[in-house]
C-alpha cells in the first residue's frame, strides 16, 4: 500500500498499519517539526519526507503524483488547537485549523482508495456549525 500522511508527527500511522498487519509499500509524510521527523526517520529510514503541505515543493510533488493514482491511503490529523476543549475555541479562526482544507484539496485531488483523517473531540456546537464546512470540502 502506498501511503501518504499529512501532519504526520513521529509516523504513529506507520505504526499503526504495520500493527494492524497491513503492509506499506511506500510511506511518504508530511511534517514540519524537526524532532518529530527525526523519531520517524530513526524508526522508519525508508519514509519520504515531503516538508510543509503548505510549500511549493510538496503541491508540486501532489501534482506529478496526481497523473499517476499511486496513492492508495491518505492519512493525516491537522493542527486540532483550534477546536481542542483546551483550546480558546477559535475553531477555523486559528490559522492552524485551516490546515484542515490543505488536507482536502489533497484528498480530491489524488482521489485516494481509502482516508482517515482524525482530530479531537469537539464541543457539540463546532461539530453541528463545521459539519457541512467540513463534508462538503471533501465532496465537492
Amino acid at each position: 500500500m502506498k501511503v501518504l500522511s499529512m501532519f504526520d508527527g513521529m509516523s504513529c500511522g506507520r505504526l499503526a498499519l504495520e500493527r494492524a498487519g497491513i503492509p506499506v509499500t511506500k510511506y511518504y509524510a508530511c511534517e514540519i517539526d524537526k524532532y518529530a521527523k527525526k523519531v520517524s526517520q530513526a524508526n522508519y529510514p525508508d519514509i519520504v519526507q515531503l516538508g510543509d503541505v503548505t510549500g511549493s515543493g510538496f503541491n508540486n510533488w501532489v501534482n506529478a503524483v496526481a497523473f499517476t493514482g499511486k496513492i492508495d491511503l491518505l492519512i493525516g490529523g491537522s493542527p486540532c488547537q483550534g477546536f481542542s476543549f483546551a483550546g480558546a475555541g477559535l475553531n477555523f479562526d486559528d490559522p492552524r485549523s485551516k490546515l484542515f482544507f490543505e488536507f482536502a484539496k489533497v484528498f480530491k485531488r489524488l482521489k485516494p482508495k481509502y482516508f482517515l483523517l482524525e482530530n479531537v473531540r469537539m464541543k457539540r456546537k463546532v461539530r453541528t456549525s463545521y459539519r457541512g464546512s467540513w463534508v462538503s470540502s471533501l465532496s465537492s
